[in-house]
């Protein structure tokens, strides 16, 4: 009599379903952001390859930056612009440069501005611990 038990892999399906229902919710809240697993180290960055700098400066006015071209811009044009720019070039890098004294909240608007605009990833740039005066 050959008969394969199959309780056993119903109680790791019961399982597997458990940990999935607590995790799914998890993973929907929130802005999706690439952390390195390491400490952070500079980001590499060709010539040839284009990047969309927006930056925040302390009293709130923006800055879109493509390639060598930097201009003030208001808040309402941040998404058309950056989404005409990403639909130009789907591989662009979208980097966000927020003065340290503004609030957490306006950076995490700004990142899911561009999200909404189709940057596949949004990345922040800092400086190094040492370089601060």
């Amino acid at each position: 009599m050959s008969d394969i038990n199959v309780v056993p892999y119903i109680d790791v399906m019961l399982v597997l379903l458990v940990i999935f229902m607590v995790t799914a919710p998890l993973m929907t809240q929130g802005i999706k952001v690439d952390l390195p697993d390491a400490a952070s180290g500079p980001l590499d960055v060709g010539q040839e390859e284009v990047t969309l700098v927006v930056s925040i400066k302390a009293d709130r006015t923006y800055y879109m930056n493509v390639g060598d071209e930097e201009e003030p811009v208001p808040v309402s044009e941040v998404f058309e612009r950056s989404k005409k720019v990403i639909a130009a070039n789907p591989q662009i890098k979208v980097l966000v440069e927020g003065d340290q004294n503004l609030p957490y909240g306006t950076v995490i608007e700004l990142m899911n501005i561009l999200q909404q605009a189709g940057a596949a990833s949004v990345g922040l740039i800092t400086e190094p611990p040492d370089s601060r005066s």
